[in-house]
């Protein structure tokens, strides 16, 4: 078997999946959609989506990757899958692979911002976007950077590399915090995050809030899988788990802090779409002293965000070709790389660059999805994600059973299956939610969209 490394720590473990965790999906997708869903109210549900579904996942996909020491498809095939229920392991390297190709266009965009950012330069948003001799170059830089730390040993590359960046984005992240509630008229932007306001719900917010919840904790792309099969067995699942699921929710909403307090304070719409981080924000940077260096900063901080995820992402596909193409580490890092920028390309040119790729648009269940970026990011960012947790969650509570998980997840944490809490244990409680409560509420949000109520 070709070596396929492991974590050296349980700090390296957390701040590496937290890392995979905590990308643009928490400080740049999380402020969009929370805007566009009638903030504070958006927030609630994200957060009931987080503690009954999102936890539980996690502990699910973390501990089938240790318990078999493999990849998606090699975990299913492990555990005695059939056919049909490795669709499921597919999809989900289809999920990190074609979202990675459109991720690093985004996360291109970034450090674009992060030089005009800091020189001053006067430049709109669609302008940017709709130069292919600026987006492209980006993009193929932005993925360069991946390769050079995942083609490097896990705990070297992959650990090394988040043990340092995540404590740093953390601190970033606060800054910008600070420096945007003292804005005059912060107060309005607060209240419009925080405060539910449950009128603005319709029955797009759920499964808005659930697919944000995957994207967010990187359930359903096979990541914590992959990294689950990394860990140490003398690590406990459950408290890294914990951890992960908490600094992820966190840094989510350390993103609307950092975001609604200021657009409020500079009379701006919440509702600006996937583009608000990009055009407001450096609006908002213009005004303060200092702004170019904060704002420069800032865009770092969101490269630095997105690249502890593309690293988690191209992991996924590359550690299929590790384990069952008996590849080495550097050749598959560089397959998926180079597939993830052809397949790339046409996201990189759908913002302006191409009238048909920005043009083209699909109907579903009452929505119109324009321009290929964003009907990628419906399908496979959206749309499968929430397909594959379900595969997940169904194929371990109903077909091999929750028993082999549990047993997992009491190996460094024997509490989970012996502490009782009001006559039940706390192995009984998740097991209830793997089975019933999380396919049941997906099931209904995927019915949901296809118009079923």
């Amino acid at each position: 078997m070709a070596n396929r490394g492991q974590f050296g720590s349980k700090f390296g473990f957390i701040m590496a999946a937290a890392g995979s965790a905590v990308g643009l999906g928490n400080i740049w997708r999380f402020p969009y959609l929370t805007g566009e869903n009638g903030g504070g109210a958006f927030v609630f549900i994200y957060l009931c989506c987080v503690l009954a579904i999102g936890i539980p996942l996690l502990f699910n996909e973390i501990a089938l990757g240790r318990l078999t020491g493999k990849n998606p498809i090699g975990a299913f095939k492990d555990t005695g899958s059939n056919n049909f229920w490795v669709i499921g392991a597919i999809l989900s390297l289809c999920v990190s692979f074609f979202v990675t190709s459109y991720y690093g266009v985004i996360a291109g965009w970034t450090i674009g911002y992060i030089y005009t950012t800091l020189m001053g330069v006067e430049l709109s948003f669609a302008e940017f976007t709709a130069n292919p001799l600026i987006v492209l170059p980006l993009f193929v830089g932005f993925i360069g950077l991946n390769l050079l730390i995942v083609t490097k040993d896990i705990a070297k590359g992959i650990e090394k590399a988040s043990k340092i960046l995540m404590p740093v984005l953390f601190v970033l992240v606060l800054v910008v915090i600070i420096k945007g509630l003292t804005l005059e008229g912060a107060s309005a932007g607060l209240r419009y995050f925080l405060v539910p306001d449950f009128s603005k719900i319709n029955a797009g917010t759920f499964l808005k809030a659930l697919s944000q919840c995957f994207f967010s904790m990187s359930i359903g792309w096979g990541i914590m899988i992959t990294y689950g099969s990394y860990l140490s067995k003398n690590e406990s699942i459950v408290k890294s788990a914990l951890w992960i699921g908490v600094l992820d929710t966190t840094v989510a909403l350390m993103g609307g802090l950092m975001i609604f307090p200021a657009v409020f304070a500079f009379g701006m719409e919440p509702n600006q779409g996937p583009t608000l981080v990009f055009q407001i924000l450096p609006q908002i940077f213009s005004e303060m002293p200092g702004g170019n260096i904060v704002g420069a900063f800032f865009f770092l901080l969101l490269c630095i965000a997105a690249l502890t995820s593309t690293i988690s992402m191209i992991e996924v596909p590359g550690s299929w070709l590790i384990d069952e193409k008996k590849w080495s580490r550097k050749k598959a890092a560089w397959a998926v790389a180079i597939a993830a920028i052809v397949f790339g390309v046409p996201s990189a040119l759908s913002k302006g660059a191409n009238d048909t790729l920005t043009n083209m648009s699909i109907q579903f269940s009452g929505m119109t999805i324009t321009s290929f970026m964003d009907i990628m990011d419906f399908i496979w960012g959206s749309f499968f994600i929430i397909i594959v947790s379900l595969f997940v969650c169904l194929y371990v509570g109903w077909i091999i059973g929750p028993a082999k998980i549990i047993a997992e997840l009491s190996e460094g944490t024997p509490s989970f299956n012996t502490a009782r809490y009001a006559g039940v244990t706390a192995a009984q409680v998740w097991s209830f939610f793997l089975r019933f409560i999380c396919p049941l509420v997906i099931i209904i949000v995927i019915l949901n969209q296809f118009n079923v109520f």
